[in-house]
């Protein structure tokens, strides 16, 4: 059985259009977001691109982010 979910998530993070914090230091160490992917943000560490990815719905980012300073 195929999970619906996971296939769309996947193809979604196929065509992810990667963006660097503007924090981002000389030697790059941040974090990526996709901000193409309807209804995710995915983010990811930008030393590992091909690590994993964690996704947040864009009303739990925004929550994320208020809470960063």
């Amino acid at each position: 059985m195929t999970d619906h979910k996971a296939e769309l998530y996947a193809s979604d993070l196929a065509v992810a259009i990667w963006r660097k914090a503007s924090a981002s230091g000389a030697e790059h160490d941040c974090v990526e977001i996709a901000e193409n992917i309807p209804a995710l943000i995915p983010v990811r560490d930008s030393k590992r691109p091909t690590g994993p990815v964690i996704t947040f719905t864009a009303h739990a980012w925004r929550t994320f982010i208020a809470h960063l300073d």
